[in-house]
């Protein structure tokens, strides 16, 4: 069987498989499947898997199975694509479609898609109400009028809708084992559908405790009902310490403290364990199975990224541009390859033990075999103390070099080259946004020096920046920016410098006044250990898989030991009865099922952890010791010196660029072809880029479609 067979098989079983789950929770509502279920969990129940081994695997193991086929089709999907984008209506609903300040810019398919989960809430909402009406009882402990219970009813199925964003809402952010990679989508820029999900889930949550503290509250027993632990069944207490730890993380992490406060936003965020504890505690272990997946691969995805960022290894080199940007040179293992446009996580210990900051990759993993640089911007606290400590060394001996620990996560990008698919490009940068087109430009260079596949026939950079000095982060391409004639490729820069007001300068004669870096040599300690990045696809899809298994064999395992089943129950009431003894033990607290479901959990992640550490360790063990003084000889990007002038390349001063007219300027240029479009700055930046290529897109017409050019959008991002 082909590779092309296999993919298309992997594809058709990822279809099934999303299919099935998703009708799976259009038919939990209804009557039909509750009759169903509970007939399937009585068979179970008396098979040594019980009701938990068929909860696990009909709603937690399908997306567990769906995360592991997905990261083996990327891992055999074509890393570089070899023809043009191909012209279809469907990529056309890709394009912005809302652009909002509050909202930001959305696409037709995710404007479909949040159409299609809220038309799932409301479908949800509607079966479990109309159902719980029809049969309404009243609690004996809460005397309470038709009204307040039909509210109180109300107020519980908020807690479902809660419950269905709560599944959906780790699978966002996940790095690794990410399922939004099999539809195209990265991980820094899925973020936002994590933070949409936990406002909807902390809304629904927050009514869902609100409400029913206010019908404790008429009902005079709220000072009751709040202390409950229960036995079995909801246990109250639990809900609420859910409710707080979350409004907590949810008020910590609104724009207003996350970039200010990153460092607050960041600890709290932490208590997701005790929120994830203390839901399962309240809502019980069977509805835990349907929101366990994502807790269950963001916990497999998160040991993983701690295992890869050890061990530790050193910043080799660093250079200061005037701008107070520092560009940092790490050491690559020679085998890693990475897309351009990828991120790496960086902490530097000495500067804080928690703090993970992510940054662009400016450089080529093709072009250079053993290092990998990134740009950073020094403008807060933590990339200020990073700018300050690589100043101290200028004044420091070589002999007394200080060296500077690193741990590094990542790189994480896109699973292809998008950009080679297009016959042009056109690409927006705002400030320290232009990292990104950095790597990409290194890569169209690599390939076009080796003739490996088609590369965009022509670019157009558009580079806005607050000072002059900022145009110094080009010095890496600047022998790109000069050699045009020959090039396959053509490449034009428009530099607009918004704060500052002169004439006559050019491009060249800018970039050899700020090419003036410093260049820092940092000293290392013991051997320097390359960064590897993650695990291969394949592997993560073995641990994945070895993860699923030691818990599902553990938990059966424990319920069968420490939960008397309820055909045991009878069984031994029938034998206590005949024989006139005492009754038997009263049935198990439902909480023991609960702790039974975090004892196997931990028990598959240490074993997965010791597997991967294994690994791991087998990896660097091969590379030891790395030869630190080639490393530390790091020859300087962009020292070509700028010769003269490139009359082709403008620079403007005094005001911000017409965005309208460069691009009816470039669509004239490349009339009949496909342009990607790539932004990345300021948000504002991003929203009227967006806006243009909504305006230009000649999509929609038809007749046209072999004439006039389609703009495709693409806005990356960097910062969370």
């Amino acid at each position: 069987m082909g590779k092309a067979s296999i993919l298309t098989v992997l594809k058709v079983l990822m279809v099934l498989i999303s299919t099935g789950w998703i009708s799976l929770w259009l038919l939990k509502p209804t009557n039909f499947w509750t009759r169903k279920w509970k007939g399937a969990e009585a068979s179970a129940q008396d098979t040594v898997f019980g009701y938990y081994g068929l909860d696990f695997a009909v709603y937690t193991f399908p997306v567990i199975a769906l995360a592991m086929i997905g990261l083996v089709y990327l891992n055999l999907q074509p890393w570089e694509h070899r023809s043009r984008q191909v012209r279809s209506s469907a990529a056309a609903f890709s394009n912005p479609l809302v652009i909002s300040k509050l909202i930001g810019i959305l696409s037709s398919v995710e404007i479909l898609a949040v159409f299609l989960f809220t038309l799932f809430l409301a479908w949800t909402f509607y079966k479990r109400i109309s159902q719980d009406f029809k049969k309404l009882t009243p609690v004996e402990s809460l005397k309470l009028d038709l009204w307040q219970l039909k509210y109180l009813r109300v107020a519980t199925r908020f807690g479902l809708l809660a419950e269905a964003c709560l599944t959906l809402l780790l699978l966002p952010i996940l790095r690794g084992l990410a399922v939004f990679r099999i539809l195209g989508i990265r991980f820094e820029a899925s973020v936002r559908y994590h933070i949409w999900l936990g406002t909807a889930m902390i809304c629904f949550a927050t009514f869902h405790g609100a409400s029913t503290l206010f019908i404790w509250g008429i009902s005079h027993n709220i000072l009751d009902e709040i202390t409950k632990w229960q036995r079995t069944g909801r246990i109250y207490l639990a809900g609420e310490i859910t409710l707080v730890t979350g409004l907590i993380m949810w008020i910590t992490s609104l724009p207003q403290i996350r970039r200010k406060r990153f460092e607050i936003f960041y600890y709290i965020h932490h208590l997701y364990i005790i929120f994830i504890v203390f839901f399962l505690l309240h809502a019980g272990d069977r509805h835990f199975y349907m929101i366990f997946p994502g807790i269950f691969l963001f916990g497999i995805d998160k040991l993983l990224r701690i295992i890869q960022s050890r061990p530790e290894t050193y910043i080799l080199s660093a250079r200061l541009y005037p701008c107070k940007a520092v560009e940092l040179i790490l050491p690559k293992d020679s085998g890693l390859r990475y897309t351009p446009t990828s991120v790496i996580f960086l902490k530097i210990p000495s500067i804080s033990n928690f703090q993970w900051h992510s940054f662009s990759i400016t450089s080529s993993s093709t072009i250079d075999n053993h290092r990998m640089s990134v740009i950073v911007k020094c403008d807060g606290r933590w990339t200020s103390s990073l700018y300050d400590m690589i100043q101290a060394g200028l004044d420091t001996n070589a002999d007394q070099m200080k060296c500077i620990p690193v741990a590094i996560e990542g790189p994480y990008g896109p699973s292809s080259m998008i950009f080679l698919r297009y016959d042009s490009l056109l690409l927006v940068a705002g400030g320290i946004g232009i990292t990104p087109f950095l790597s990409i430009l290194h890569e169209i260079a690599a390939a076009q020096s080796s003739c490996r596949g088609r590369i965009p026939s022509r670019m157009h950079l558009i580079y806005v920046v607050k000072k002059s000095q900022d145009i110094g982060l080009l010095n890496s391409v600047s022998s790109l920016l000069q050699n045009q004639p020959s090039q396959k490729w053509h490449l034009k820069l428009e530099v607009f410098v918004t704060q500052e007001k002169q004439s006559g300068a050019t491009v060249g004669e800018i970039l050899s006044e700020t090419s003036q870096v410093q260049t820092v040599h940092l000293g290392t300690k013991g051997p320097i250990y390359a960064i590897h990045g993650p695990e291969s696809l394949l592997r993560i899809t073995a641990l994945a898989g070895i993860a699923s298994i030691v818990f599902f064999v553990f938990v059966i395992c424990f319920n069968n030991i420490f939960v008397p089943s309820e055909k045991k129950s009878v069984h031994s009431l029938k034998v206590a009865l005949s024989s006139k003894n005492k009754a038997p033990k009263e049935k198990s607290p439902s909480w023991v099922a609960d702790i039974l479901i975090i004892s196997s959990f931990i028990i598959s992640l240490a074993c997965t952890t010791l597997v991967a550490i294994i690994l791991r360790w087998r990896k660097v063990k091969k590379e030891i010791p790395l030869v630190s003084q080639r490393e530390e000889k790091v020859k300087e990007l962009g020292s070509t010196e700028t010769k003269g002038a490139v009359e082709e390349h403008e620079v403007h001063f005094g005001g911000r660029p017409n965005l309208e007219d460069v691009f009816s300027k470039f669509l004239n240029e490349t009339d009949g072809s496909n342009i990607g479009v790539l932004v990345c700055g300021p948000e504002s930046l991003k929203r009227a880029v967006a806006s243009l290529c909504q305006q230009k897109s000649q999509w929609f017409n038809i007749r046209d479609q072999k004439k006039k050019p389609y703009l495709s959008f693409h806005a990356l991002n960097f910062t969370l």
